[in-house]
């Protein structure tokens, strides 16, 4: 089998480039494949990925999957895990410790981050 080649045909929009010019319309061309996908990365997040965050934060493994079920079910995930944790300890004036270990209490939790509870505004 044999390949069509048609190198000189897709080259003949490129030839008169410079080397900059060409180096410069890679990286347009770069910068416009991976847009969608930064856009969606910073508009959604996963379950799996906040509890990644809360372990890197300190959480145990438990504590991060309880802590984002509450999320979960309070509909506060989209905002961050880890931000709703960081709000109880500025709004309290805890340790990162302490407050990951307030967020583990489900009630506590749907206190401060359902609708209308004292944090749900913040995140």
């Amino acid at each position: 089998m044999k390949r069509n080649d048609d190198f000189d045909t897709r080259r003949e929009s490129l030839k008169h480039l410079s080397d900059e010019e060409l180096h410069h319309r890679f990286w347009q061309l770069s910068q416009q494949l991976v847009r969608p996908m930064i856009e969606l990365a910073q508009t959604h997040t996963t379950p799996s990925i906040e509890r990644s965050v809360l372990l890197r934060m300190g959480a145990s493994s438990i504590e991060a999957s309880a802590i984002v079920g509450y999320a979960m079910a309070c509909g506060v995930m989209s905002r961050g895990v880890g931000h709703c944790v960081i709000q109880v300890r500025d709004h309290y004036g805890i340790s990162l410790r302490q407050s990951i270990e307030q967020c583990c209490d489900e009630a506590f939790f749907n206190k401060h981050f359902s609708p209308g509870g004292l944090l749900h505004e913040t995140v």
